[in-house]
């Protein structure tokens, strides 16, 4: 989350793609190196797989002025990345018969308002209509002012619910992490088991995820080998624009500001929405499993995927799952961090980018930014529509 409110994405294209290019990691680099020298990253690291081959780019080093080399297994933050573990999740116990898409939110959470008419399907497509706590003044101000707080569930519903709906269950679409927050809820409760485990089990161990975790809410270290994260300006000024105000971006651009060191602030705030860590190679693993149906049975998979639609408001979405023109994953931001998965399911083709001082002070997220300009090179024909804008809200 470029803070904790973000700005809506941009485009997604209805599907299909054209045929993929031969890599040309000459071509890759100077892009991969603009962009990193533009956005002032102090590491980038873009992980690409076609049938053709491989392409890896570990860009620069893991904290500013720092020595280290970032790599495939450096530890970051991934953000709203996160939503598709705890969809996919959901799923699988819908698979089990466990719940129902249709079942009413009320039915295992009674105190949710409206509960009784929004369903768990429009939880995951975000369409309940429940305003977004990370929307909301007094989050921001908190995570400005008391950065290393614990949230509880408790608290960050709270302030989703003390603000009106946006739209009754079903007749509109907005992002809202209050969405996600709740199906990890009703995952717990499913499984009788906190969500860190449930991912464990679900996923992290029976994949070989060994550089993914989704820690305690009292956890704010990230396991080594990894990345520091870096914010310019503050949650609050950047809740309606995520750039910083013109005197400072000016500063930036001399080079006499710079950004905040972040990386430990509590993310607790996220929840089943975004607290999840991770690595280039695991989110290339995860994506492709997740797109590719090795998580979901046949029908369930075709379900999910038939279900990415239109959201009227510039992107395609359904049950924790974006559509990004050929590509479907997701992208993730949490002040200091920026990450983008994807995977064309077309042409077997897989992109995982990462950045590490995120928005950029201008606004841009570094890894969309970066994935938007590589796309091109990797199709020989451009996709009508590619990587949404900024990324989708987070």
């Amino acid at each position: 989350m470029p803070t904790a409110a973000a700005s809506d994405g941009g485009s997604a294209a209805a599907g299909g793609s054209g045929a993929l290019r031969p890599l040309d990691p000459r071509a890759l680099d100077e892009v991969v190196a603009r962009v990193a020298t533009e956005l002032r990253q102090p590491g980038m690291v873009v992980l690409i797989r076609t049938p053709q081959g491989e392409y890896v780019n570990a860009h620069g080093v893991t904290e500013r002025n720092g020595t280290t080399p970032v790599a495939l297994d450096t530890r970051l933050r991934i953000g709203s990345n996160t939503k598709t573990w705890t969809g996919t999740a959901v799923l699988q116990m819908v698979q089990a018969g466990k719940i129902a898409l249709t079942d009413p939110v009320s039915k295992y959470l009674p105190d949710v308002p409206g509960g009784d008419t929004i369903t768990i399907a429009q939880l995951g497509d975000m369409r309940s209509g429940l305003h977004n706590y990370t929307e909301t003044l007094e989050l921001n101000r908190a995570l400005d002012d008391e950065p290393q707080k614990v949230w509880t569930t408790e608290e960050l519903l709270g302030l989703a619910f003390a603000q009106p709906p946006y739209f009754p269950p079903g007749q509109g679409w907005h992002y809202s992490n209050t969405n996600t927050v709740l199906l990890g809820e009703i995952a717990e409760q499913i499984d009788g088991k906190p969500l860190g485990q449930i991912f464990q089990d679900r996923f992290f161990t029976p994949l070989g995820m060994t550089g993914t975790s989704y820690p305690a809410a009292t956890d704010t270290a990230i396991p080594a080998p990894s990345a520091r994260g870096y914010l310019y300006g503050t949650n609050v000024e950047t809740m309606e624009d995520p750039s910083i105000p013109a005197d400072q971006l000016a500063q930036v651009e001399a080079g006499t500001l710079a950004p905040r060191d972040v990386t430990n602030d509590n993310p607790s705030w996220t929840g089943a929405a975004g607290q999840g860590i991770s690595t280039a190679t695991d989110l290339a693993m995860w994506v492709e499993a997740m797109v590719d149906g090795k998580l979901l049975d046949a029908a369930t998979q075709q379900a999910r995927m038939d279900g990415v639609l239109p959201t009227g408001r510039g992107t395609s979405y359904g049950f924790t799952l974006a559509q990004m023109g050929p590509l479907y994953g997701h992208t993730g931001e949490l002040p200091g961090f920026n990450s983008f998965m994807g995977y064309d399911p077309v042409n077997k083709a897989t992109i995982v980018a990462w950045g590490n001082s995120a928005p950029y002070a201008d606004g841009r997220p570094p890894a969309v930014t970066l994935v938007q300009e590589l796309v091109p090179l990797l199709y020989s024909a451009a996709p009508p529509a590619d990587v949404p804008e900024g990324g989708l809200p987070d």
